[in-house]
């Protein structure tokens, strides 16, 4: 007998979303990598959680990762190993070297045209009559989803922005136009924060600080009226960020006393969070001592999260990966080299192959460490690892300064020469 796929089940649960309402969204992200809708049905989705589709088909795997923001194996499939007669098993080496050729082949497809569906389509007339329901919240939800998705792999472009600022109009003019529960409207209010929250961070990586300002007034103000606990948690990390690159920095940390009060605190994945994020404000700050005891205290409150708990799709980004990064940050701003080399060792280490931004955003910062220990060819080599459509928002700001402190370390070198011919290329 068959076993059920409970992982999945439970995600449907999560999202509350039927069998009908998932392979709707499976559609739409297709659509929005291929630019053709997808032909997931109900019955298709039911074989998913049956378990009678024990590793479902290339599309139907990543519009499933891109709904529910984790991989297809975290959602309980398993990958094919069964042998064919007068064929090899793949090795599982094999497998996970055909898995980015795959996801390459797939994303490829899409054309320019075809990234626009980020973008939603202008609000139609709505019966007035007609109240909105779980199955709106869910098909918002599946787009957030996607937005997040984007924001990982490409980072801060004006693209997402634009998009995220969209759909948050969208659940707002649902909200305001239509009849629904209180329950209902909580929600639509936090998915208009959090497409807002994601406007806000897409303008701070891009370095659109002005447009940030305005996103995140909008923002807290969302969230205030969503009433919900992790939304609050989120936007106020935003704001940190934003005040870092203001160079406020005491702001920065009176934001994250602000989520350090939201009930969402109380989670340790969510403190551990918040406690790296004050680490790098406080070394923004000279603070050396208290940077380093934060970060302290959020790999212990790491050490306590329980992982599988269910938790928002924004938040799955925040893992031992993220945790190395941020403290790479503060190792980095602090001048702690080595402390900042081996991070960025377990960044790279860790980081999920979806999160390409933060892969761009590490080799910089790694770039940097290896030449704050005098290793300017080293550095160098890193840095080139770093892919051309990668140098943009904080990457490219990164490798700016980079290229400051190599003319002021190793002005006559040879690597040096060839960085700069590189880079005016």
């Amino acid at each position: 007998m068959t076993a059920a796929n409970e992982q999945l089940k439970a995600q449907m649960r999560e999202l509350g979303l039927t069998q009908e309402e998932l392979a709707e969204a499976m559609n739409t992200a297709i659509e929005q990598f291929t630019g053709k809708r997808g032909t997931v049905s109900a019955r298709t989705v039911h074989n998913l959680t049956a378990g009678k589709t024990r590793w479902p088909q290339a599309k139907q795997r990543l519009a499933l990762e891109a709904v529910f923001g984790c991989t297809a194996i975290e959602l309980g499939f398993i990958p094919h190993a069964r042998s064919v007669v007068g064929r090899p098993t793949p090795t599982s080496k094999q497998h996970h070297e055909e898995e980015p050729v795959l996801r390459r082949t797939f994303l490829t497809t899409a054309s320019a045209a075809a990234l626009t569906p980020f973008t939603p389509p202008p609000v139609p007339d709505v019966d007035l009559s007609g109240r909105v329901g779980q199955s709106d919240v869910n098909r918002l939800a599946a787009q957030f989803a996607l937005i997040i998705a984007n924001d990982n792999t490409t980072g801060g472009t004006h693209q997402v922005e634009q998009a995220a600022l969209g759909w948050s109009q969208r659940a707002l003019h649902l909200q305001e136009t239509r009849p629904a529960s209180q329950r209902v409207r909580s929600q639509l209010y936090g998915l208009a924060a959090a497409f807002t929250g994601s406007a806000l961070w897409a303008a701070i990586d891009g370095g659109r600080l002005d447009q940030a300002q305005q996103h995140l007034h909008e923002a807290i103000a969302l969230a205030g009226l969503s009433g919900d606990p992790a939304i609050q948690f989120r936007t106020w990390g935003h704001a940190a960020a934003l005040y870092r690159n203001l160079g406020q920095y005491t702001s920065a940390l009176a934001a994250d006393d602000a989520a350090k009060r939201t009930r969402a605190a109380r989670d340790p994945l969510y403190a551990s969070l918040v406690h790296a994020r004050t680490a790098v404000h406080h070394a923004d700050l000279h603070d050396r001592q208290t940077a380093l005891r934060c970060l302290g205290l959020a790999e212990t409150a790491l050490d306590r999260a329980d992982t599988h708990e269910p938790r928002p799709v924004w938040m799955r980004f925040y893992d031992s990966a993220e945790f190395h990064l941020l403290a790479l940050t503060a190792t980095t701003t602090l001048g702690l080299w080595e402390q900042a080399e081996a991070h960025a060792h377990h960044t790279l280490a860790k980081l999920r192959p979806d999160m390409k931004r933060n892969r761009a955003l590490t080799h910089a910062y790694l770039a940097h460490a290896q030449l704050g220990q005098r290793e300017p060819e080293l550095a160098v080599a890193t840095a080139h690892k770093i892919p051309t459509k990668a140098r943009h928002g904080r990457t490219a700001r990164l490798l700016n300064t980079f290229g400051h402190r190599l003319h002021a370390i190793a002005p006559e070198a040879p690597v040096t020469r060839e960085w700069f011919e590189k880079e005016l290329l």
